[in-house]
């Protein structure tokens, strides 16, 4: 003897097809969620990945060292670096080398943040800025010039020799000699 199918359930009810109407008329009496952007910017989070910025070492040396892994990391291939050779005469980073060319394009940048990741110097950082748009597309390709961060009281702008007494990884741990007093003068003393 053939087995009967199994029950497959309950049937609709008349009253379940109102519960889609009810959630409809609820929401077109709710006041809408309008946001002023233009006159009133909300502040973003803290860890908010915006537009990059190529940091300073406390005396003005830059921290990009050329390496161009973030380039490597990218998988928008949005950033381009070609490293050259510190000589005595024109030393820019501590190191050997330093970034002689710094491209992010941001029409091809997704804010991933794994350039961040890659960076073994903490040269490439993001900052919260998120008003980026143009209307030339040739602007929206930052250079070295657009993403270094400003110079603080205190540091003098590259090409100059590294800080009296400090060496090569003296600077990549954090210790050069009179940086934190000159950081202090540059933060207004806040620490």
């Amino acid at each position: 003897m053939p087995a009967e199918p199994a029950a497959s359930g309950p049937k609709p009810g008349l009253l379940e097809p109102l519960g889609g109407f009810f959630v409809t008329a609820a929401t077109m009496f709710k006041k809408p969620n309008t946001e002023l952007y233009p006159e009133v910017k909300t502040p973003t989070q803290p860890r908010y990945h915006g537009r990059h910025q190529l940091n300073r070492h406390p005396d003005g040396l830059e921290k990009c060292i050329g390496c161009e892994l973030c380039a490597w990391a990218c998988p928008a291939d949005a950033i381009y670096v070609e490293g050259a050779d510190n000589t005595e005469d024109a030393r820019f980073s501590p190191g050997e080398r330093y970034g002689r060319v710094y491209q992010i394009n941001y029409l091809r940048c997704i804010g991933c943040g794994l350039c961040i990741e890659a960076c073994p110097t903490r040269a490439l950082t993001m900052t919260n800025e998120y008003e980026m748009a143009d209307d030339n597309r040739a602007d929206l390709i930052l250079e070295k010039t657009d993403l270094l961060a400003p110079m603080l009281a205190g540091m003098a702008p590259p090409p100059h020799d590294m800080y009296p007494g400090a060496d090569e990884g003296s600077y990549y741990r954090g210790e050069v000699p009179g940086a934190a007093t000159e950081m202090a003068v540059s933060e207004g003393g806040k620490r």
